[in-house]
């Protein structure tokens, strides 16, 4: 682990771990002392899109790493860019960060969080926008928007076109797929977030192999192996990972609690980040 030094846009701190052998850039919000959760970005994210959620829980330290393969973490040099491999990392880092570690998952980050929580003993489980079924099975406009981003991504690696992979039409056609507000402040402000960040994985291999996995995956296979308590965060306009199905994944939890915000969508972390910090703090203060 390197020096820790500050980043002045979230106020986060940030180290250079080595986490199961992947070097890994670690970004740190409140004190040290607090109880401790480790929170997952999703696809094409970074550390960036929780932060917002991150400023909104004081009372904890929330450790928020970049996957490897994004924002400023290299790629595995031992393994896949899929949810085992993530899984076997994270359930590493649980480990480092000590017991009575809460661990939370946005997304493809909530496959992860489900994997790892199968493998290691988080003191409670946080899923934000969780994937409940495979986006690739799902019909409707889900369906069809998963069928298309694919056919994009798909086809620009395989003509070896990753400056169209980290193109801002690209960022833009996910900002206009996910976001539900209506504020155009807010709207703006995540269509820059997402033009920003949503380049900024380390290349077009690994960017492939955590894409095929997002969505083909789902959480629900997981479900059952997790004794850890579980809350579910999910969003009723959700066109990624719809409401319908939250329910079933709940279910098969042991020990889980499901809240839906109907008027938002897939980006509770950032059109409603005060909403579920409420949520996650009143789910971990029990």
């Amino acid at each position: 682990m390197t020096a820790a030094w500050p980043t002045p846009a979230t106020g986060a701190v940030r180290d250079e771990w080595v986490v199961d052998g992947a070097p890994t850039a670690v970004h740190t919000f409140g004190p040290a002392g607090a109880p401790t959760l480790l929170a997952l970005h999703g696809l094409r994210g970074s550390h960036h899109g929780l932060a917002p959620l991150a400023t909104r829980l004081p009372g904890l330290r929330v450790v928020v790493p970049d996957l490897p393969g994004f924002g400023m973490s290299p790629p595995f040099r031992d393994r896949a860019h899929d949810v085992a491999g993530y899984a076997r990392w994270a359930a590493a880092l649980l480990r480092e960060l000590g017991p009575g570690t809460a661990l939370l998952g946005h997304s493809f980050g909530s496959l992860v969080a489900a994997a790892a929580s199968a493998a290691a003993s988080p003191r409670a489980v946080v899923l934000l926008n969780p994937i409940a079924e495979p986006a690739s099975a799902a019909g409707g406009i889900t369906g069809a928007g998963t069928r298309v981003t694919s056919w994009l991504h798909e086809g620009a690696a395989r003509l070896g076109l990753e400056r169209v992979l980290r193109h801002r039409l690209l960022a833009d056609a996910a900002t206009a797929s996910m976001a539900t507000t209506t504020d155009p402040e807010l709207r703006r402000w995540i269509t820059a977030e997402h033009r920003t960040h949503f380049g900024t994985f380390a290349s077009t291999a690994s960017l492939m192999e955590t894409f095929r996995a997002a969505g083909a995956g789902s959480a629900l296979p997981w479900a059952p192996q997790v004794s850890a308590p579980v809350l579910l965060l999910a969003g009723g306009r959700d066109r990624v990972a719809p409401a319908a199905g939250q329910h079933a994944l709940a279910a098969a939890f042991p020990d889980a609690r499901l809240v839906v915000l109907p008027e938002v969508g897939h980006l509770l972390h950032y059109e409603a980040p005060a909403w579920a910090a409420d949520e996650i703090s009143g789910f971990l203060a029990r």
